[in-house]
């Protein structure tokens, strides 16, 4: 077996370990079985509510907020990163304004949201965008920005265009940066669309999890925070996968 197969299951057991660590405490009732209940009982949860069909509304409502906030906020960034990193004149107009919103928390803007949109979508999409938009902004930026200038003279050789340039060699030259951006922002987009859903009381596993909370159903809670680890997992290894193969050309053979 190879060294990175070896590493997988040392990984897998690491985690099975403490799950069942978690299992005996609870057992012997070392922990509190009312506010940390064991992970048998939050999977009997979990399957219960897959086997109802009752589950699916709050993650297929959640899953959407999260990728419907991250596209968004993937959009502007590069958009925006791209124009600031190819152009002086631009970096200096808009460096300030996005140097004075980039360290607003995103938490901060729900009320903002909230008077203009309401305790609706919008809001929690725009609430989403603009927390989650910053790394693949960073990310765009400096990919843009380091582009080499080698590559800058055979654009002009080749006779490109601006539009030329930055399509076809600017941003596969910037395009490691910008995955990294987007991996970070696809986990921000993901804490976003539960948090918006707590604050705002919009149907999701957000709401669902602070209203097992506040009724001390510790294992609906704990239930609901193992299945935004898995769609958080998930979505991040799809991403993966999506960037190998965005990337493949950066693989070398040893």
């Amino acid at each position: 077996m190879s060294k990175a197969g070896w590493t997988r299951i040392a990984a897998f057991g690491f985690a099975l370990s403490l799950i069942l660590a978690w299992q005996v405490l609870a057992d012997l009732r070392l922990i509190s079985p009312i506010f940390f209940p064991s992970p048998a009982r939050a999977a009997a949860v979990l399957v219960a509510r897959f086997a109802d069909g009752s589950i699916w509304t709050p993650l297929v409502a959640t899953g959407l907020r999260m990728l419907f906030g991250w596209l968004l906020a993937s959009l502007i960034g590069i958009l925006i990163g791209a124009a600031i990193g190819s152009s002086r004149i631009t970096r200096l107009l808009l460096e300030p304004t996005l140097e004075f919103l980039r360290p607003l928390p995103a938490s901060a803007m729900i009320p903002v949201a909230v008077l203009f949109l309401g305790l609706s979508n919008a809001m929690s999409l725009s609430v989403i965008a603009f927390g989650a938009i910053w790394p693949v902004l960073l990310a765009s930026v400096h990919g843009f920005s380091t582009v080499q200038p080698e590559l800058r003279q055979v654009s002009d050789v080749l006779g490109f265009g601006r539009g030329a340039f930055l399509r076809k060699i600017a941003l596969p030259s910037a395009l490691p940066d910008i995955m990294a951006g987007l991996r970070v922002s696809l986990a921000i987009s993901l804490i976003l669309a539960v948090v918006t859903e707590m604050q705002a009381s919009l149907p999701g596993l957000g709401w669902e999890i602070f209203y097992a909370q506040r009724v001390y159903r510790s294992p609906d809670l704990y239930a609901g925070l193992i299945l935004l680890g898995v769609m958080g997992y998930c979505a991040n290894h799809l991403l993966m996968r999506f960037e190998s193969r965005m990337l493949r050309w950066r693989k070398t053979k040893l």
